[in-house]
């Protein structure tokens, strides 16, 4: 199989500019003593990885560890600090829905704002406008300036458009825990169908249901390092060692 994604001694931290929060006198009376306030938090230290086109692999790790980030690196809204990030793969992201939603656009025109924030053309975009507003449910709403929409229409809106666009690789952080049962149904249908198709999911979750259900690999991150590969089952039971991995449930007679 083809490599969709890799990480080569992956690095990355944020500088904390301290000296920055007293505003603008501090600034210009201690600017010069910058380095003295400047601090570097690591969020990822040396991470390696490859993950096979076709396949879904979730990454699991408490708050902090350094998911999110990782996702970051991988849909190139981030930089390394130091290795080397590949990604072979149109990339969507179901990270925060609607971020990219402008309050005083209607959905109709946030749909193409956020399918070109994304990198597809308006062309591909207009040609699957009105399976996006059906999936969405929001036909009646499409016109509304989105200010005006709850956040469970924002997510579905969001939604709408990262499936209907036909990513090749699909990056998902906690998505599966966002809106009512309906909406998290529908995603996970979503996520199921991606992955049959040959599609490539990356999942972040804190949910043993969903890493042992829909992938085929996780990794454990700790302290800022992947600490433990291998089946979903195995890591789970690393990650989260006392509470009951969930049984698969039998097909009825």
């Amino acid at each position: 199989m083809s490599i969709a994604i890799k990480f080569e001694h992956v690095s990355k931290s944020f500088s904390d500019h301290t000296f920055l929060t007293g505003g603008l006198k501090n600034y210009i009376l201690n600017g010069f003593q910058a380095s003295k306030y400047n601090r570097s938090h690591l969020v990822l230290d040396d991470i390696s990885f490859e993950i096979e086109r076709g396949s879904t692999t979730g990454f699991v790790g408490r708050n902090g560890a350094g998911k999110s980030t990782l996702l970051g690196l991988i849909a190139g809204v981030m930089k390394p600090n130091s290795g080397q990030v590949t990604v072979n793969g149109r990339v969507s992201s179901l990270l925060e829905l609607g971020a990219g939603f402008h309050p005083d656009l209607s959905g109709r025109e946030n749909i193409e704002l956020y399918g070109v924030v994304l990198g597809f053309s308006r062309r591909d975009i207009r040609k699957r406008l009105d399976s996006i507003i059906d999936f969405a449910e929001l036909a009646e709403h499409i016109d509304t300036p989105i200010r005006f929409y709850s956040s469970g229409m924002l997510a579905r809106l969001g939604f709408a458009v990262v499936s209907q666009l036909d990513p090749e690789i699909l990056l998902v952080d906690e998505v599966l825990a966002v809106g009512d049962y309906k909406f998290q149904a529908k995603c996970g249908e979503v996520m199921k169908r991606f992955r049959a198709d040959g599609g490539t999911i990356v999942l972040v979750s804190h949910s043993a249901g969903d890493v042992t259900t829909l992938c085929d690999q996780a990794h454990f991150i700790e302290n800022h390092r992947i600490v433990f590969s291998g089946k979903p089952t195995e890591v789970m039971a690393k990650y989260q060692p006392d509470v009951p991995l969930p049984t698969a449930v039998p097909p009825a007679a």
